[in-house]
Parts: C-alpha cells; structure tokens; sequence
C-alpha cells in the first residue's frame, strides 16, 4: 500500500550551532539551587546533550511533591535512558523509582493506573504530549516530559529552498519531539514561502498524531513532515489525499516524497463496514493499554446497539491480535475502542471485521461515510460521540464528580486466553 521515492536535496551539510534556536525557557519556580548543582549538572552530561529530559524540573517537582515512588513511562525509543533517569531521581531526591516496561505507543498509553497499583505517587510520561489532562489522572501527580529534540535547522531550511520555489504554501507539521524546531524553521521560512503550520485541538501547533490531523486548505501545495517514521505521517496524508506529502528524517537527513494507496485502504474499510453492519452479535473492545479506552465511547455504541436490538460482548484488551479474537468465534464483527489505526492499518489480518469507532458509526447507520477517511480521534472538533474528545463525551467539570452508576459485566480475555466475566463499576481500568 505504501511507497517512497527520495528526493535530493542540497549537498553541504551544515551541523548545527545551536545559533538558530533561541535560548530554553526554565520555568522561573526552579530553585537555583537545583539548576546550579555541580553534581547535578554532571550527572545530566551522561545523557544525549540535544534531548532536553527536563531533569532540573522533574527534581524540583519530585522534591516539592515529596513523593516516595515516581514511575517512569518512555516509549521503546527512550527506554534506553531509562535506568539512567532513574539512578539520578534516586539520587537527587528522596523517592525510589520503578521503570514501567509495558509498550507505550503514544500520549494515549498513559498507564496512571498500573502506577498506581505499584504503589507511586508520582508519574513521569516521556514523549508525548499531556493528552490525557493532570486533572484526569487516577489520585497520582503527573509531569509530562516532551523531550525536545535539537536538530540541524540550517540544513533541513537549506533542504526546503532547493527543492521548492518562493512563494509556494507550505504547511509543517511534525511529533511533539520536533515541535520547537517546526516553529523556529517555519518563522525563517515565512520570508520567503506561505508557511502554514496548522493546528488540531487540543494538540499543539504544528503537532499530529497517528490517529489526530487537521483537514487543511486545498490551495496548500505541499506537506512537510518534521520527524522519522511514517506513522504519524500517514494520518495527514489520510485526513489529505490530494495534497503532495514529503518527510524529512532529522536523524539520517533524508527528504523524501511519500506516498498512500488511499483508494486501497476505503476499499478495505468499507468492505469491512458491509460486512459488519449486518452483524447481529457484535464484540466491544475497550482498550485498556494505558487510556486508549473510553468508556463514554463504549456507553454510546451500546446504546445504539441496544436500539438496533442487536446482541454484544464487552472485551477488555490491552493489546488485540487475531488469535486473541479468534477465540470467541461467535462474534459477527468487532469494534474496538483503541486505536483507529488499528482497524486501518491490520483490519485484515483478522478474520471478522475489527471496525474503528467511527466505522462502526457508519455499519449502525448513525454517521455516513466520508470519502475523504476522518482522522479526528482526539479532536476537540470531532464528527461525532463516537470519538473521546466530542462534546457529548466530556466529563462534567465541578462538583463532586460523578462516575457510572451500576455496575456492568465485562468479559475479559487473560494473557492465558481464558474468557472470564468480572463486574465492573464506575471508571473502567486496566485489567487485561
């Protein structure tokens, strides 16, 4: 479905000074006495000295908290600092730690719950962007860590001149990583191009997931991805079939024209869609790999389940593989309430159909199909209550706050494959 032609860009490496960014902001609260630490600062230089882990403020905010056990969740791609983090929090403050080693695919992952269960009182989330707000967390302090990364901006701006002409309209986007950077090379570009870098709330400017894009202006003549991998890319050029897309790699410094079999994949999806909507017996996944899972979402669709009087089981999943799902083959068609990419990207490796939320939307005759495939998951402006952030699903802010009234049960598929039924009440959590 996917494939890639590089493109050459400007010889002539330039490394980076550092001239081009400006300097980094420190939250002014930190006392001088952690920024200024010998000891401290000589610690940090074990780490990469461009990935900027915010070590100053996680001691501060660890002291001031005067929390006995941070976790420390990192993506696959950090783990590798992980011990080191570790020894110097450990060190610095009055706390243990403990290394969360369960997948983290992204700010969706955010696992407050096992933290919880394993006795912290405090959470470090590296990597991604505070999707899942403070405020939401399950009674654990939260500090989310971007990890900005430094990169070479006077070679990726060089790269951008010699392969498009003044005046086109650019807009840039990029991971959380990389925002910072897609804002210094955007302002140096505006001289000279229309440079766009378009926003979906409640992310940060510039910034997309694999499930979250905005929808841009036709007149826009090309997309510039700031970022490695192809993952986040492909939600844009998804929410964007008819704008070039292009990426840039700031580890290799390769720029290369990306391209999407989109008629593939509608085709796929909306074989899946017929298939499901005839279903009578219909499985629910509620994701519980970290937050993916929204109990509001899965409220919604048994609701219209219930209307259509159609049957369905609730299915706790952490992760979700064919042979998992294979072992409940009465089921006529699944949704699974996690990722969307899922069901984009693997729906055929399952031999029932795996809808996304929206999908399922369009199967149950409650929403149409979109010939231009919605990637609005975690948008504040999404097309319906079948997606986390919709208005209909927000949580009542004020008061006591209110959970579920009654309790539910929920079928659950342990890592040993048995199927076990468990009552379940208020906030759903991670149990499989």
């Amino acid at each position: 479905m996917v494939t890639c032609k590089r493109i050459t860009s400007e010889s002539g490496i330039r490394r980076n000074t550092g001239a081009s960014r400006g300097p980094r902001r420190v939250a002014n609260q930190i006392p001088d006495e952690i920024l200024q630490d010998p000891e401290l600062q000589e610690a940090i230089r074990v780490l990469p000295a461009n990935y900027n882990f915010e070590i100053h403020k996680t001691v501060w905010r660890v002291r001031e908290a005067k929390a006995k056990r941070v976790a420390l969740q990192l993506p696959e791609g950090l783990q590798m600092f992980a011990c080191v983090i570790a020894d110097i929090i450990e060190r610095f403050t009055e706390a243990d730690t403990v290394v969360m080693g369960d997948v983290t695919y992204g700010a969706c992952c955010v696992d407050d719950f096992t933290a919880r269960a394993l006795g912290a009182d405090f959470m470090v989330h590296y990597g991604h962007s505070c999707l899942i707000p403070i405020d939401a967390t399950a009674g654990i302090k939260m500090l989310y860590v971007f990890v900005d990364i430094q990169m070479d901006n006077a070679h990726f701006l060089d790269t951008v001149k010699f392969n498009f002409p003044a005046g086109h309209s650019l807009a840039l986007v990029s991971t959380i990583q990389f925002v910072a950077a897609l804002q210094a090379v955007s302002a140096a570009l505006r001289p000279e191009y229309e440079v766009l870098v378009p926003q979906c709330r409640p992310l940060s400017p510039g910034e997309i997931l694999g499930c979250t894009s905005p929808r841009l202006d036709r007149h826009v003549n090309a997309i510039i991805y700031l970022g490695d991998g192809r993952f986040h890319l492909e939600s844009i050029m998804i929410a964007n079939p008819d704008i070039p897309a292009y990426r840039y790699d700031p580890y290799s410094k390769v720029f290369s024209r990306e391209y999407y079999d989109h008629e593939a994949m509608r085709a796929s999806r909306r074989k899946a869609i017929e298939m499901a909507s005839s279903a009578q017996r219909w499985g629910l996944i509620l994701g519980t790999l970290g937050r993916q899972g929204s109990p509001k979402v899965l409220e919604h669709l048994e609701s219209r389940l219930k209307s259509l009087g159609r049957s369905f089981t609730r299915v706790l999943l952490s992760e979700i593989f064919p042979g998992k799902l294979d072992l409940m083959p009465d089921v006529d068609a699944w949704v699974q309430i996690a990722c969307p990419r899922l069901s984009i990207d693997w729906g055929t490796a399952f031999s029932k159909p795996l809808l996304s939320p929206y999908e399922a939307a369009v199967a149950l005759q409650q929403a149409d199909w979109q010939e231009v495939y919605p990637m609005d998951f975690y948008s504040n402006q999404s097309l319906g209550p079948w997606t986390p952030n919709h208005p209909d699903n927000q949580p009542a802010r004020g008061g006591g706050g209110t959970e579920e009234q009654g309790a539910k049960s929920v079928s659950i598929l342990t890592p040993s494959g048995m199927v076990t039924t468990r009552q379940v009440s208020g906030h759903l959590s991670s149990v499989a």
